[in-house]
């Protein structure tokens, strides 16, 4: 097994110098991103992470080197060099190289790259205890739909939490809670199950849309509504989600400690579970259902 890179034409070795000096993605974030988890050989609602693609590509009017069929070979065809099971696909499109000014480039170059990494697996303990969450002022700009390259905020608010002896910051908009700072969130109060509405000012993560989906398959209410800190602090339950962690419950929000009691997460996480065996054994046989890694 090795971990596999591609820079716009090419498959190039991981630690090969490839970005040129005036990349627009290097100097100005002029570009958009997708990271999609592997299962076992299987890409993890691939259509829906080349949707998302697509949409933040027209939303920075973006042209695409590829089409999104190209594109899906090209991750097969990483998946195969890599030899990798259990993988995390990384791709971002820059809008390519040009001489340093801030307007669009007059011709579109556009440039694909890619590597196939070794998944970031979350261990069962954390699963089970839960992670520290450092709730954070929202500084970004207002359009966090786009899965945009310009994540210094991002960064800054990670690295802070960290500091703080957390996992994950989470977003509030003057008391308003919004999003971790690489993940969506959930919480729940009452046998309901709320989240932040998918507009433009949080991600639409792939994962926030399966759990919801799993949820009502589950007679779980769902609601998408704004909800305060207040009541992320007294929710009965709430846990974050995204590509790499799927579903991981909080245990503390700053200072105060939730319940550690967590059937509905629990049920979401063994359903999350049984999601991902449905999709990877309808498309492989390499798998039992004996095989799990989680």
């Amino acid at each position: 097994m090795q971990e596999i890179a591609f820079y716009n034409d090419q498959f190039v070795d991981m630690n090969e110098k490839v970005v040129p000096i005036q990349e627009r993605g290097h100097q100005f974030g002029d570009g958009i991103y997708e990271v999609i988890r592997v299962y076992h050989g299987v890409p993890f609602y691939l259509d829906a992470h080349m949707q998302r693609l697509k949409k933040s590509a027209a939303a920075i009017e973006l042209q695409l080197p590829f089409s999104v069929a190209e594109i899906k070979e090209l991750c097969m065809e990483g998946l195969r060099r890599s030899d990798m099971e259990e993988a995390e696909i990384y791709m971002q499109i820059t809008r390519g190289i040009h001489s340093r000014q801030h307007h669009y480039p007059d011709q579109p170059n556009s440039v694909f790259s890619m590597t196939v990494r070794r998944a970031k697996i979350i261990s069962s303990q954390v699963r089970t205890e839960g992670i520290n969450v450092l709730t954070v002022e929202d500084d970004r700009w207002k359009k966090c739909y786009i899965k945009s390259l310009n994540l210094l905020p991002n960064v800054m608010a990670k690295q802070k939490a960290i500091t703080n002896g957390c996992q994950e910051a989470v977003y509030h908009d003057n008391g308003i809670v919004k999003e971790g700072c690489s993940s969506n969130l959930f919480i729940v109060k009452n046998g309901v199950l709320a989240t932040y509405p998918a507009l433009d000012g949080i991600l639409h993560g792939i994962t926030r849309q399966i759990v919801m989906e799993l949820a009502k398959e589950r007679n779980i209410k769902v609601v998408e509504k704004t909800f305060t800190l207040d009541d992320l602090k007294q929710a009965d339950e709430a846990f974050v989600t995204s590509t790499n962690m799927e579903i991981v419950p909080l245990k503390q929000v700053d200072e105060d400690i939730l319940p550690t009691e967590r059937p509905i997460s629990n049920q979401l996480i063994k359903a999350y579970q049984r999601k991902v065996l449905e999709k990877v054994t309808s498309l492989t046989s390499k798998i039992t259902t004996t095989k799990l890694y989680f």
